[in-house]
């Protein structure tokens, strides 16, 4: 009886660490997303303050590839990788539209982009966040790829750095205009 006692947690253990170092060479910040090879989701989102032009899915499916970053005035994230978005934007050839998130005071979205520039074709403000929970956003920034047909072909959880932008972002950007 004090063998098996003293043999569970011995066992529970092992098992922890088994997962634990089959999980270790794995990249925590890939989040898999059930939404890749996928259709965006149906939305229609308003225009950032003195803007006439909102966003929608339908921006999304005009036959060309496109890039879709979330961001927000209070994501410091956000602040360190809008040099690189408005790189992404000069140099991918393609739209890339901006889903401003949660936002306290719409204005907010327009003050940042007034002072770090804006890189995006259009910008639709999700202020409940409901575009972002369909999209499966888990926090800002996120960024994703998507195909003329308005399908999800990538998506980017976190910061982009000059790496993922030159290795990943616009690889894939290529591969799917090619």
């Amino acid at each position: 009886m004090r063998f098996s006692i003293a043999v569970i947690p011995l066992v529970l253990f092992a098992a922890l660490a088994g997962v634990f170092l089959l999980n270790i060479d794995k990249d925590a910040s890939v989040v898999p997303s059930v939404l890749i090879d996928k259709p965006a989701p149906e939305f229609s989102l308003p225009p950032l303050p003195g803007r006439d032009k909102g966003l929608s899915r339908a921006d999304l499916t005009k036959g060309e590839v496109s890039v879709l970053n979330v961001f927000a005035s209070w994501c410091v994230p956000c602040r360190a990788e809008h040099p690189l978005i408005k790189r992404l934007s000069r140099e991918a050839d393609v739209p890339v539209y901006g889903l401003n998130y949660k936002e306290k005071d719409p204005e907010d979205g327009v003050k940042w982009l007034a002072e770090l520039g804006d890189p995006y074709t259009a910008v639709g403000m999700d202020l409940s966040g409901r575009t972002g929970i369909d999209f499966g956003v888990y926090g800002v920034p996120e960024t994703f790829i998507i195909d003329g047909t308005g399908q999800i072909r990538y998506k980017h959880v976190g910061p982009v750095t000059v790496e993922v932008l030159e290795k990943v972002l616009l690889p894939k950007i290529a591969e799917l205009k090619g």
